[in-house]
């Protein structure tokens, strides 16, 4: 989420329009990269379940986690994860900013097999322009009548500085043992202004979350209603295992029962993530999106900046994440963030994980990231739940 591509904020003013054509025009450009990997397209196993109950799956986690340190000090290495190779044999995936020449990785460690993919540096997606043939079903960007319906776009209400703004998406809707709901979306949608810097001030609770987000009201919050309130612990990092943000509903603002556009009400009930598993999510950028689980239990190493614009760029490192896979950006593009991942079933599906990052080449290899969805509920306490059916 540093300066540029990985959170593409909008300028102010007189410069908006042209601030808009070049976003496009670099994400156009990012699009058709050369397809150095070997990397196939994942494919959903047919009689297996290569889940984390599955003791060949643990076993290559086992191997994968040993190697993660080394690999991941290597240069171009941005991430690992144990999936399914171009044979549809279990393999640790070994995610590369730029292609490492043959010999420079080995091809196997402790008799399993290893496979670059290379996926380009790895940025938290935040608020550029629409893609050109974005996602179809309802338009998560125009603005709702209260009570709003999430996978919609979203953000802290002054989200901007230098010049610039910026939003994402508000994915779902949780609630804690005392019935008390919160809009879902990442902490880098909500808090991720922890500097004074371009705007003279920080996101702090009791500050207003608004939909649409400021990338869709021409940077002018008075385009926007309020409909969630930061809270104090809303926000997971620096120190977390998870990239979450969680803010109060205001009453009456935001549809109790949990309802997703174009996906519907989902279920009360979470599933695990496997290799293969069929995916979708609502997001500001691409829609209605889906996509198929391509790694488990990934170390990834993310970019990220301290506020929407001119901001100071930081690494988080994280374990245990869901990688899917995002052909050329179409399941996740910046703007996305915030998503809530479900298993791509038509009535009531389950959350599967929170979206947050992905593949700055928008190229066939590209992937998104996931928090495991059970991660991020229990961060927040252990009687939080999605609400749904």
């Amino acid at each position: 989420m540093n300066k540029g591509i990985p959170r593409s904020p909008w300028r102010l003013g007189a410069v908006l329009a042209l601030g808009i054509a070049m976003s496009i025009a670099v994400w156009a450009c990012s699009t058709d990269s050369p397809d150095t990997s070997t990397a196939p397209e994942i494919q959903k196993p047919s009689v297996v379940q290569y889940g984390f109950g599955n003791p060949d799956v643990a076993r290559v986690m086992r191997v994968q986690d040993m190697a993660t340190p080394d690999l991941m000090a290597r240069s171009s290495v941005v991430g690992t994860a144990t999936g399914l190779n171009a044979a549809g044999e279990l393999a640790i995936k070994v995610y590369t900013e730029e292609l490492i020449p043959s010999g420079k990785l080995p091809s196997s460690i402790d008799g399993i097999p290893v496979e670059q993919v290379v996926t380009g540096k790895l940025v938290a997606f935040k608020g550029p322009p629409p893609m050109d043939g974005g996602g179809s079903g309802d338009d998560p960007q125009a603005p709702q009548t209260a009570p709003i319906k999430l996978g919609t776009s979203g953000g802290w209400r002054h989200d901007l500085a230098n010049g610039y703004c910026c939003g994402g998406t508000l994915g779902g809707l949780i609630q804690n043992g005392s019935g008390t709901k919160y809009v879902l979306s990442n902490w880098h949608v909500l808090y991720a202004d922890i500097v004074d810097g371009g705007n003279g001030r920080t996101a702090d609770p009791g500050d207003p979350v608004i939909q649409p987000g400021l990338i869709d009201v021409g940077c002018n919050a008075g385009g926007a209603i309020d409909v969630a309130t930061l809270v104090a612990g809303g926000g997971s990092l620096p120190g977390a295992n998870v990239d979450a943000g969680i803010a109060a509903v205001i009453p009456g603002q935001v549809d109790e029962s949990g309802e997703i556009l174009s996906i519907g009400v989902p279920s009360s009930s979470t599933v695990a993530a496997f290799v293969g598993q069929a995916v979708k999510k609502m997001g500001r950028t691409t829609g209605l999106g889906r996509a198929a689980v391509d790694g488990l239990n990934a170390s990834v190493s993310i970019t990220y900046s301290n506020e929407c614009a001119g901001g100071t760029a930081f690494t988080k490192t994280y374990s245990g994440q869901i990688v899917t896979t995002n052909n050329r950006c179409g399941f996740l593009a910046g703007g996305d963030s915030g998503s809530v991942m479900f298993e791509d079933v038509d009535n009531n599906p389950r959350a599967v994980g929170l979206l947050y990052a992905g593949s700055v080449t928008c190229n066939k290899f590209a992937v998104a990231i996931a928090n495991p969805i059970d991660e991020v509920l229990d961060h927040y306490g252990s009687n939080f739940h999605m609400v749904g059916n």
